[in-house]
This record gives structure tokens, sequence and C-alpha cells, in this order.
């Protein structure tokens, strides 16, 4: 007996009822980027193995799908290096493709290789599949979609500004309360490093930080000791680790804390005037809160640092996040162009709606009508009508077989069609319809015209 087939761990198919659903997320953000002036642009699924290697940290690295080369790659690699076994070495031999880890990296090389088609500011969004390498769990998959927005050529701190307001946009139309954008600055990350003596190892400090919600207080501390960062300079964090009260008030505290680094205080400066800018303009659905533990271990984050947190009923980790990368496009040779960007977790959205029962009642209506099959001549009159139907931009189509009338009612019942129409000999003659309401069971005689009212009631 064949084996039944099945998908990779971390990928998922999708009935037709959920993809309809992901369409509704997809369109209700892809909407909001329109009204707020972003252009659309696709890139390829995979990249070369340069773009992406080394622009995402040791552990983004670790998580990219590498793409083995066509035909025998291993007749080209060194037997010295094969029988070394190590791996990192090894992989750059055998494959020069990757799949894209996100779409911020190929964002910042397809601007490096169109700058001279590109009007700056550029404003683009992206809805595309992104693949990592990662170990599934619930909201965490190794195929997902992410919905990004990105702005290149402008360091204006507004910006910052117009993504919260365009995250606030989304979850409102969604219906999603009670969502927190939380934010913090690397360059506040990067003054806390220099108070304690830890510039050296700022990455591995901020990768550590980053784990806090996740392993708490102790653990992350041990992580700093272990990756070489002294106890002393760990006891003077424990101010960032006690920072409580309003927005205002902890930027208060952390201007004593990183009086000393001039960095740490231009950070404070940039977070202040973007609170100041959304206090004066006000949110619908959303709180912004400050969050200094916040790092996101990405090496190519250079300012704000945004993630996005659920409803608290919810319990799955962040459903989008994003900053600014004033460096990116330099590591491909377009020197001094900032950028900023956020990014929508359209898989993780999906669960919290559905989990809060946010997702419109009609969003998985894919047919409107559906026209029972009793025979040939009948057919040819109901397609003559479901032509004008689909015209008047009703969603229809006729039961493919003259098969038993209960097994085509059946079939509505389980595709949830709201109307069904029969058509006998005494319709044909009077070039009438029989519409029954699927719901109530109540069947009504009516003309064309007549019918497309009810449909619409």
């Amino acid at each position: 007996m064949a084996k039944t087939p099945s998908i990779p761990k971390g990928t998922r198919d999708f009935n037709p009822q959920e993809v309809a659903k992901r369409n509704y997320i997809r369109n209700t953000i892809t909407s909001s980027f329109q009204h707020f002036g972003f252009q659309p642009i696709e890139t390829p699924s995979f990249e070369n193995y340069d773009t992406l290697m080394g622009k995402y940290g040791d552990e983004g690295d670790r998580l990219i799908f590498k793409i083995l080369n066509s035909g025998d790659y291993l007749s080209k690699v060194d037997s010295a290096l094969y029988e070394s076994k190590n791996s990192n070495f090894l992989t750059s031999k055998i494959a020069d493709k990757a799949l894209r880890y996100d779409l911020t990296v190929p964002f910042a090389r397809y601007v490096v290789q169109h700058q001279n088609d590109i009007s700056f500011p550029f404003k683009r969004y992206q809805v595309q599949p992104v693949w990592r390498a990662d170990r599934p769990q619930k909201g965490r998959f190794r195929e997902f979609y992410q919905c990004d927005a990105d702005v290149v050529g402008s360091k204006s701190l507004l910006q910052e500004v117009e993504f919260i307001q365009l995250y606030d946009d989304v979850f409102d139309k969604l219906g999603l309360k009670h969502v927190t954008v939380n934010i913090n600055n690397r360059k506040i990350l990067s003054g806390i490093a220099q108070v304690i003596g830890a510039q050296e190892k700022l990455i591995d400090f901020t990768v550590a930080l980053d784990k806090l919600d996740k392993i708490g207080e102790e653990k992350v501390k041990q992580e700093m000791l272990n990756k070489g960062i002294d106890q002393k300079g760990i006891d003077k964090l424990q101010p960032l680790f006690e920072l409580q009260g309003s927005f205002d008030a902890q930027i208060d505290n952390l201007k004593i804390m990183l009086a000393s680094s001039e960095e740490g205080l231009e950070g404070i400066k940039e977070l202040s005037f973007i609170y100041s800018v959304i206090n004066s303009i006000g949110l619908k659905s959303i709180s912004l809160r400050l969050n200094l533990t916040l790092a996101r271990g990405l090496n190519y984050y250079t300012g704000a640092i945004f993630e996005v947190s659920p409803p608290p009923s919810v319990t799955i980790g962040s459903i989008g996040g994003g900053g600014r990368y004033d460096d990116l496009t330099g590591i491909f040779g377009l020197k001094n162009v900032s950028g900023v960007g956020i990014s929508f977790g359209l898989d993780r959205i999906y669960l919290v709606l559905e989990e809060l029962n946010l997702f419109p009642k009609t969003v998985s209506n894919n047919t409107d009508v559906l026209f029972i099959n009793f025979g040939d001549k009948e057919a040819l009159f109901a397609l003559k009508t479901i032509n004008m139907l689909r015209q008047k931009g009703f969603n229809v189509e006729l039961y493919p077989d003259k098969v038993k009338m209960k097994k085509q009612m059946t079939y509505a019942n389980k595709r949830n069609i709201p109307f069904v129409v029969l058509i006998g000999d005494e319709e044909l003659k009077t070039e009438t319809f029989a519409l029954k309401k699927m719901i109530s069971g109540e069947q009504t005689k009516c003309n064309f015209s007549e019918m497309i009212d009810l449909i619409k009631k």
C-alpha cells in the first residue's frame, strides 16, 4: 500500500475558509499600506547566499535555509575541507543560494540594484512568504508570510510616527483592540553597553537582553556572564530591570543612567520626540509602551525598534515588529541611505483573530447562489441566468452533474452557500425561478429582478 504523503514540519496546507480569512487580513493590511502612500514590489523567493548571510547575526544565519547547488555539488569540494567536516565552510562551497529569511535584506538589495530608477524617499510595501529553519511551535512556522512597509531615503523621525499610526490603522480596521506597540532605541542599548563596559559585546548583550520576557532576569544575567560580560557591569544593569512608571518617568530615570553616554542620550531624545508627537495626535486602537529591554537581536537596527504585542488575553508571541536601519544598504555599497520599516505577522494575526472570534461572519462566503442541475435544458437556461447574475457582481455556480437533488443540496450546505435556485418545467415555461434560502428553508417563486432583490436582502 502506498505511503500517505505528508508535508514538512513547520509548513501548512490551507483550506478554502482559511484562505478566505488570510486574504481578509492581507487585503486589510494592503489597503492601509496604499492609503499611507506605499508602493508594491516583489522579490525572488531565494537570493544569492552572500546576500543573506552575515546580515542577521549568528543566530539568524543558522536559521537560513540553504539551497544545494544543482548537479554533483560535492565534486568541486576540496577533499581536505570535506574531511574536516566544518559545516560553515562546506556550506558556502556547495550552496550559492538561500531562501529569504525576511523581506528587509532583499529590499535593501533591491534598492541598491535599482537605485537609478527609484525616486527617494522610496516607500514600498511587500507581502510575500519567508522561510526560517526554526523549531516549529504555536505561532512559529518555518514558512510564513510577512507584510512589510519600508521607507528609504529619509532620516526624519516623522517616518517612525507614521509607522505607529499605520499599526493603529490596521488593527483598528481588523477590530483588534488592546494591542501594544513596544518601542526602544538601539542607541540607548549601545549607551547602556558603553556604561557597563560591554561595548565590544554589544550583540551578545542585546541578544541576551531580548530574552528577558522569555527566560527571566536571572537567566539573562547568566547568559551575559557566559558571553564574557563582567559581573560589575551586569550589576550596573539593575536599575534597567527595575524601571517602571509612565513613559516620561522612565525617560527621566534613563537620562540619569546614561548621563555619560552621548549616543545613549541621542536615543533618548529620539524616543521623546516620537512619543510627544504620537501623544499629540492620539491613537485609536493601540497603546505605545517604552520597553527598554526590547532589543530584537538583529545586527542591522540602528535607531528606533518596534515590537507589537497582542492583547494580554492571547498567549502568543509578537505579531509585528521593525525599526530603523541606517546602515543596511551600506553593506551592498550604497552609503548614507537611511531606512526604517515595520512588518505585520500575518500568520500570528490570523491566530489572534481566530481565538478572539473577530473574523466577520461573511468573510468565508465565496459563493452566493448555487443553481441545481435537473438536466441539459434546465442547465442551459441556468447558465444564461448565471452569466447575468455574475455581471451584477454575484458569485454564482451551477452544480456540474445531474445527480439526486439531495446530494446537490448537501453540497450547498457543506459549502455554506446561502441561496439555491431550482429550475423545473414550470420555471422554464414561465422564465421564473424557485429561490430557496438555505438557513430558513423558505422558498420563493420570483422573476429575475425579484431574485436579485431577495439575494441582496
